[in-house]
C-alpha cells in the first residue's frame, strides 16, 4: 500500500521509494499515517504519537548510550529529536539572515573572508 492508499485507521503504509525503517505515526482518532504524508503536509489533524522503528542493533546502540546517560531510548531519542528541531530552527534563522544581509549588498572581500577562516581553524 502507498502513501496515497490508506486503508484507515490501523494500516501501515510504505512511503514510496524507502528501503529502510518506517515511521508510523498515530493520530486522533487512532490511524497510521507514513512520514511520506507528514512530510507532504497532508496530516490535517493534531500529531498525538509518534512510533519510530529502528534495526534491532541501533535500538541495542540506543539502549546502551540511554544506559550510560542514567536514562531510558525513549527519553533519548526525544531529546535527540528536540535538538536536531532547535538546530535546523538556528540553521534557518542564519540562513535567512544571510540572505537579507545579501540582499541589502552587505558583503565582504574574499581576503577578509580567507582571514576569518583561518583564524577560526587556529582557534
Amino acid at each position: 500500500m502507498t502513501c496515497d492508499e490508506q486503508d484507515g485507521p490501523g494500516s501501515e503504509v510504505r512511503c514510496p521509494g524507502s528501503e529502510g525503517p518506517w515511521i508510523v505515526a498515530s493520530q486522533t482518532p487512532p490511524c497510521v499515517l507514513p512520514l511520506c504524508n507528514l512530510q507532504r503536509g497532508r496530516v490535517s489533524r493534531i500529531l498525538t504519537v509518534m512510533e519510530i522503528h529502528f534495526t534491532p542493533e541501533q535500538e541495542a546502540q540506543l539502549t546502551q548510550i540511554a544506559t550510560q546517560e542514567g536514562t531510558d531510548a525513549e527519553r533519548l531519542v526525544k531529546d535527540a529529536a528536540v535538538r536536531l528541531l532547535e538546530e535546523d530552527a538556528r540553521f534557518r534563522a542564519a540562513v535567512r539572515e544571510g540572505i537579507a544581509q545579501a540582499d541589502r549588498g552587505e558583503f565582504i572581500e574574499e581576503e577578509e573572508m580567507t582571514a576569518r577562516l583561518e583564524q577560526m581553524l587556529r582557534s
